[in-house]
């Protein structure tokens, strides 16, 4: 009895917090260089004084995010950029750690800083990357940012500055709070020469909408399964007391 509970109220709990994930891997769904988050169940002994050998209990063991590539499509802004193949661009994140994105919807701000459409500071080799004002600009497979000079023949290019690309090993990477990853160890990434962007176009997010709404359901299912297992232990439970009373 006691194994079904422990089973059936960890599993139903895990379930409910699953949901909550696959609701905000399909809520991201549109979101540019989104990666879908996975989660898995595991059965684990309840440890701790007076725990019993038969008890066990279902623990969320996260994987960690899907590293698939989204599509990339073509935007025709200057200012969208997406990242061929692996690799990470690197933001300065409201705490002021180094962090990482694929999201490349970049904008200027008001003070000509290159900054991401949430406001973060693209971090450049050199520093922050400042972006002339009613500038052409030139975007360069490694992150290389240039304008044309005006006025001169033949056109003369003004180097902004070059975009900090990198490519750390997937599984030292974890998302945070904010959604950017970070290295599990801190500190940040060295620049990679071999990341490569292609320029005004941005890559969509790789969430499977169908499977995602199939997880979604199924997940529906196991915690309304779970449910009903606690349901028959009380039923259980109270025929089985219905029964010690009558031998009384």
């Amino acid at each position: 009895m006691d194994k079904l509970i422990y089973t059936a109220m960890t599993g139903a709990s895990q379930a409910f917090e699953q949901q909550a994930t696959v609701s905000q891997n399909l809520a991201n769904a549109s979101t540019s260089g989104f990666r879908s988050q996975i989660d898995s169940f595991q059965a684990i002994p309840v440890q701790g004084p007076g725990s019993l050998a038969t008890r066990t209990q279902v623990s969320n063991a996260t994987v960690g995010a899907d590293f698939t590539a989204g599509p990339i499509a073509q935007t025709g802004r200057d200012l969208d950029m997406a990242i061929k193949g692996p690799g990470w661009l690197a933001v300065q994140a409201q705490d002021g750690t180094e962090a990482y994105t694929r999201n490349g919807a970049l904008e200027v701000s008001p003070t000509g800083v290159l900054i991401t459409q949430t406001g973060l500071q693209v971090v450049g080799q050199g520093g922050p990357i400042t972006i002339p004002p009613d500038a052409k600009l030139i975007v360069g497979i490694d992150g290389t940012l240039s304008t044309i000079v005006p006025g001169t023949v033949p056109a003369a290019v003004n180097a902004l500055g070059q975009m900090k690309l990198v490519n750390p090993p997937e599984d030292n990477l974890v998302r945070g709070d904010d959604g950017l990853f970070r290295m599990k160890q801190g500190g940040s990434a060295p620049a990679d020469p071999n990341v490569k962007i292609v320029n005004a176009s941005l890559e969509g997010s790789n969430v499977n909408l169908v499977d995602s709404m199939v997880r979604m359901i199924n997940l529906g299912r196991s915690f309304e399964m779970h449910m009903n297992l606690l349901k028959n232990a009380q039923d259980n439970s109270s025929k089985a007391s219905q029964i010690m009373n009558l031998n009384a």
